[in-house]
């Protein structure tokens, strides 16, 4: 049965738009000039494209890490092997999960309590949908589950790979298919979280080319300007310059550094591939905006209390002030407040407004895709409604509905 899938971003969403993918990063010489007619690279002295070919390096890699749940009080789904969730096509794995359930939405909508409720009753597993909390270490502004809340149901894809290391689009779409594989051969496992890319790229099945971010191909092509960019796009994948906007410098980037990676336009290399198994989306709103600014100052005085600060000085000091990590929304604004440059009254008043911001975009991508149904974050009745949904959804599509779903 088909599941009913849909058909980024800049930099404030939280790393969300990193549209890549494994284990390549290129070297390039000094003073090399792009051919936009051709995928070689050229330096300023030698015309054979042969000259400066791109070197492979490993991209950070935490696969094995991601495969068994944090704190988890399920010793029988912790016992799964890496090598066994990493391969789908084991012997050992069901070759078609049950089904999956998907609980988003915005930031601060209650989306981690609905689905730790509803775990409880399936007696289902959580697989994460956030794109920091897979970083270990940064724990209290992302807002991480706590060590309780991970004994009571297993977590996956959080904590699995170091701050200098880079998690992609592809990376996460891999390691999360091969655990709906191997957990959700029962009973559906629940897909929640904010990071709308990375559920689009389960729900659709997206085809991303596997092109891990070239650091020195890039910063070759910044220097360039984003016009003279956007005209080499134009001339290389003019498919992909009519989807992409001539001031979108991150598209822009991505699609130029694939082609000069590959070969290949990018154009080429996207599309979809829904999985046939049903999904039911399940989507979180705060139509009432008072509402959702007062949950988002609440988790902000939570943070606070539970030791951000401290949090965000361990970083600076272990990693540097510069990490990118440290840019993004509520670890930017208390650095801020470390360096002297602003209170802490004005960090957190700062955070406030950039979550409610962040909010913002997070509820206009998840309301473009009409799969999503919606429920509102603050009705009181909130978990027997959904739950009543799920059991619809169970019923409708698996055999039967599991012994611990059952009222």
């Amino acid at each position: 049965m088909k599941g009913n899938n849909a058909g980024k971003h800049g930099g404030t969403r939280e790393r969300e738009a990193r549209e890549t993918d494994t284990e390549s990063s290129g070297k390039l010489p000094a003073h090399s000039v792009l051919n936009p007619q051709s995928s070689a690279l050229f330096t300023q002295s030698s015309a054979n494209p042969q000259s400066s070919s791109l070197s492979p390096q490993s991209s950070a890699n935490p696969q094995s890490s991601s495969l068994s749940p944090q704190s988890s009080a399920n010793p029988q789904s912790s016992s799964l092997s890496p090598q066994s969730l990493a391969n789908p096509q084991s012997s050992s794995l069901s070759p078609q999960p049950s089904a999956l359930i998907v609980i988003c939405g915005a930031t601060a909508t209650g989306k981690s309590g609905l689905a730790l409720a509803l775990a409880q009753r399936l007696g289902s597993v959580i697989l994460s949908a956030d794109s920091r909390q897979v970083y270990r270490e940064f724990d209290i502004g992302t807002a991480k589950p706590t060590d309780a809340e991970r004994k009571l149901v297993p977590h996956y894809l959080i904590d699995i790979c170091d701050p200098t290391e880079t998690l992609t689009v592809a990376d996460y779409q891999q390691q999360t298919q091969a655990l709906i594989a191997a957990l959700g051969k029962e009973t559906p496992p629940l897909l929640v979280g904010g990071t709308g890319l990375y559920i689009r790229s389960i729900v659709q099945g997206l085809k991303i080319p596997r092109v891990a971010p070239q650091e020195e191909l890039r910063s070759q092509l910044q220097s360039l300007g984003q016009i003279q960019l956007y005209a080499f796009l134009q001339q290389v994948d003019p498919v992909a310059a009519q989807k992409i906007h001539p001031n979108d410098p991150v598209r822009t980037l991505r699609a130029l550094e694939v082609f000069y990676v590959t070969g290949r336009p990018i154009s080429e290399q996207q599309g979809e591939n829904p999985p046939d198994y049903p999904i039911l989306q399940i989507g979180l709103d705060c139509p009432d905006s008072s509402y959702l600014t007062h949950r988002i100052e609440q988790r902000t005085e939570q943070m606070l209390a539970a030791g951000w600060e401290a949090e965000v000085k361990t970083l600076c000091e272990k990693y540097g002030c510069n990490l990118p990590l440290l840019d993004t929304l509520g670890y930017r604004e208390m650095k801020q407040y470390l360096a002297g440059e602003i209170s802490l009254s004005d960090a957190k008043e700062l955070t406030v407004l950039h979550t409610r911001q962040f909010a913002k975009r997070q509820r206009t991508w998840f309301r473009a895709y009409p799969q999503i149904e919606w429920f509102e974050a603050n009705q009181p009745d909130l978990l027997e409604r959904v739950w009543q949904r799920v059991l619809e959804f169970i019923a409708a599509s698996c055999q039967d509905v599991p012994p611990q779903a059952r009222c």
